[in-house]
């Protein structure tokens, strides 16, 4: 069975970190792509970040750009996104994709709410 399981949000002062983490199970994580996207309320879904498989550089959309990095460890099976400088734009759920050629998997997500 096919699991992403997102952890690591919450309720964060503008300026503060958070590091999210995508636990995947059921297939062979190492081989897939992987995305994180955000969505905040009445707004559509947006790529945030993005890192091949196994590993390689990395994209960023242009409103985290120097203030969030993506990363993978797969002997973990885990996918990260450490978020610094956090705005109040950047409140919405979170989540983590898996893709390739002929699949494509989708957490959960997790809230990130920034505010003080």
């Amino acid at each position: 069975q096919v699991q992403l399981v997102e952890s690591g949000g919450g309720l964060v002062q503008p300026g503060g970190s958070l590091r999210l983490s995508c636990v995947a199970s059921g297939f062979t994580f190492s081989r897939y792509a992987m995305r994180w996207y955000r969505q905040a309320p009445r707004k559509e879904r947006e790529l945030v970040a993005r890192i091949p498989s196994p590993s390689g550089s990395t994209n960023y959309a242009d409103s985290v750009k120097g203030r969030f990095t993506i990363s993978r460890d797969n002997a973990k099976n885990t996918l990260y996104l450490q978020m610094n400088s956090l705005k109040p734009e950047d409140t919405a759920v979170y989540y983590c994709n898996a893709y390739n050629d002929r699949f494509d998997y989708w957490g959960q997500g997790t809230q990130v709410t920034v505010s003080s």
